[in-house]
């Protein structure tokens, strides 16, 4: 299985999808003209802390002031999602994330991005930066246990949007002006007070 090719169009998808104990479809046209993360994670109810998954739902309102949504997807089904969600943070739910789950049950998206891991049956957990005009600008893949960095990801974005406007090498942009909320501990909520000045 292949990753898609950067600097092409994003690979299309229309699933379902649960926000705020709703259910409703989703798919990749719902995001024209804005940034889109895309994050793939191997399942629901896991030992793996669901901390990084919280983390970017504690900083969304900043990923959308820099036109940014942001969106999940894992093999499980929309009624699983929903019962992740309706579980507190500290017995390993997710209750309160404020982006939607997408529910691949099908594994048609995973495959679809080269992140399905066919042995186990469960995606990587990958990170996929799409642009507003629908061109996948970044990827990652990490294994099932190492988790995505909330402040990486606003530098890649603010480096991307930086080259749009400018094209210079992004290389320019820096930590230095990006938002860096601190290292969290599992279980525990991240709030904007707690990004390091």
């Amino acid at each position: 299985m292949e990753l898609p090719r950067l600097r092409q169009p994003a690979p299309h998808f229309q699933s379902k999808a649960v926000l705020n104990d709703k259910v409703f479809d989703i798919s990749l046209n719902d995001y024209k003209q804005k940034y889109l993360v895309l994050l793939f994670f191997p399942m629901n109810f896991t030992y793996i802390c669901p901390t990084e998954l919280i983390a970017f739902s504690d900083h969304l309102q900043e990923f959308q002031e820099m036109n940014t949504q942001v969106v999940a997807c894992s093999i499980e089904s929309h009624f699983s999602h929903l019962k992740w969600l309706s579980m507190p943070n500290k017995q390993g739910g997710i209750r309160g994330l404020k982006y939607p789950l997408i529910a691949d049950k099908s594994m048609a998206i995973a495959k679809s991005y080269g992140v399905l891991n066919a042995e186990e049956g469960t995606p990587y957990r990958a990170m996929f930066i799409i642009d507003d005009k629908g061109i996948l600008r970044q990827i990652t893949v990490n294994d099932h246990q190492v988790g995505r960095n909330v402040s990486e990801v606003f530098r890649l974005i603010t480096a991307m949007q930086h080259e749009d406007k400018s094209p210079t090498y992004a290389s320019a942009v820096t930590t230095d002006n990006v938002r860096r909320p601190r290292p969290l501990k599992c279980g525990e909520r991240s709030s904007l007070r707690e990004v390091i000045e």
